[in-house]
């Protein structure tokens, strides 16, 4: 047996604010369904990603700053953490500061050959927006 495909769905407090979120990091919206909506989609490439309104799954702002590193509290966010592979790191981080989303770990090249970084959803969802170093894998 081989699966094909993942699609994380992601409990949200807002339709609306968490798809204009992801636009600010460059995915579209792909769907939405109900009235008042209560699912949807957005895209990026071949990925995607589902949101829920009020349902499938935790979420939880932690009251922590950044979420790696020294004084961090990795526990303290009860959303979900994911990974994002992308081209260049430093990109969407000039980005994220254009469009101030919450960057609580900044561009750093990571002792496990990857440079990422952290952006905190307004929820508490952690994505790890990351690259492979020149090098390896």
């Amino acid at each position: 047996m081989r699966f094909k495909a993942i699609t994380p769905i992601l409990n949200v407090s807002d339709m609306l604010e968490s798809f204009e979120w992801f636009e600010k990091l460059g995915w579209s919206k792909g769907w939405e369904w109900g009235e008042p909506v209560r699912f949807g989609g957005v895209t990026s490439g071949e990925c995607e990603i589902f949101l829920c309104h009020n349902a499938q799954g935790g979420r939880g702002r932690g009251g922590n700053v950044t979420t790696f590193g020294p004084g961090s509290e990795e526990l303290s966010d009860k959303g979900t953490w994911m990974t994002l592979w992308v081209d260049d790191v430093d990109e969407i981080y000039r980005r994220c500061l254009i469009e101030h989303v919450e960057v609580t770990w900044s561009p750093t090249d990571m002792p496990w050959n990857v440079r990422e970084m952290h952006v905190r959803h307004p929820d508490g969802h952690v994505f790890r927006i990351s690259r492979a170093l020149e090098g390896t894998g």
